[in-house]
């Protein structure tokens, strides 16, 4: 049981994460290993987002004082809170990582836009943390594009060639 120091300490540092943060992503940590604990939090400072284990009770003090809304009564399991400033990253981080472990559709139990207010369901963090990078997504966007031009190139190419052959 933690005393109220050690509660009030978790606000404060859950606050600063708050501050810091656009979106939130709920993940369930039980049965997950200390060290894979560990590496998760490294990999998350990586692309700038933290995780905290609070329990729910202080996280929803923590969204009401952010004029957030959000039932934390909905997920009777023990609650771990990524802190991220954008969503593409910090939901791509979390869904590898629990994707090397396997179980990353128990774990991943949702998430929460803290500019939008809005709630979001572990099917569409699971959706966002599985798209590929910003720029790999550009290059096939470029890629569709430029393909029916280069097709009409190539048909233009051989009809030319074709030409050329009959004189």
């Amino acid at each position: 049981m933690k005393t109220k120091s050690q509660k009030s300490e978790e606000l404060e540092k859950g606050k600063d994460l708050l501050a810091k943060s656009e979106f939130l992503v709920f993940t369930d940590f039980t049965k997950v290993g200390a060290e894979d604990l560990r590496r998760f939090r490294m990999e998350l400072r990586k692309v700038g987002a933290g995780f905290l284990v609070i329990k729910k009770r202080l996280l929803g003090i923590l969204l009401k004082g952010h004029s957030a809304d959000f039932d934390m009564k909905k997920n009777k399991l023990s609650l771990g809170t990524v802190f991220a400033p954008d969503i593409e990253k910090s939901a791509g981080t979390v869904y590898k990582f629990f994707k090397e472990l396997k179980v990353e559709k128990e774990k991943i139990l949702g998430g929460y836009d803290l500019k939008q207010k809005a709630e979001m369901s572990p099917a569409v963090v699971l959706a966002i943390g599985q798209l590929p990078p910003r720029e790999v997504l550009l290059s096939q966007l470029l890629g569709m594009i430029a393909a029916p031009i280069q097709s009409l190139l190539y048909v233009l190419s051989e009809r030319s060639k074709m030409v050329e052959n009959k004189k």
